[in-house]
């Protein structure tokens, strides 16, 4: 009995192991195809946070360009969903407009010559 319980435990540690790393997987895969586009998002992520860092910068710009990033996150991941985990070349150009737009709403904010307090 303890035996059969003990087989029964392990059987379903492996499967739910496999799954999880099957999904591991899944997710790699997805970052992976849109090197750039998730490299850019983390530079511009930076300079949001350096900009609050040394007060060029106010919460509410930060607040905004924050938004502004998680919108663009939001874009891709959705259009990802729609076509198997791949973005088009059409997709990747809307988010790349929209990364542009967003990296001159960053500078824009960092040099108004408003102060955080």
């Amino acid at each position: 009995m303890k035996k059969s319980a003990l087989i029964a435990l392990l059987a379903a540690t492996f499967a739910m192991t496999g799954i999880g790393m099957a999904q591991v997987q899944v997710k790699q895969q997805q970052t992976k195809r849109t090197p750039v586009i998730n490299h850019r998002q983390k530079i511009q992520q930076k300079r949001i946070k350096q900009g609050v860092k040394s007060g060029k910068l106010t919460k509410g710009e930060a607040r905004r360009l924050e938004r502004q990033q998680a919108r663009i996150q939001r874009t891709k991941r959705r259009d990802k969903m729609m076509n198997g985990g791949k973005l088009t070349p059409k997709e990747k150009a809307h988010v790349t407009r929209m990364q542009n737009r967003a990296s001159k709403h960053i500078y824009r904010a960092k040099h108004n010559k408003r102060v955080r307090h």
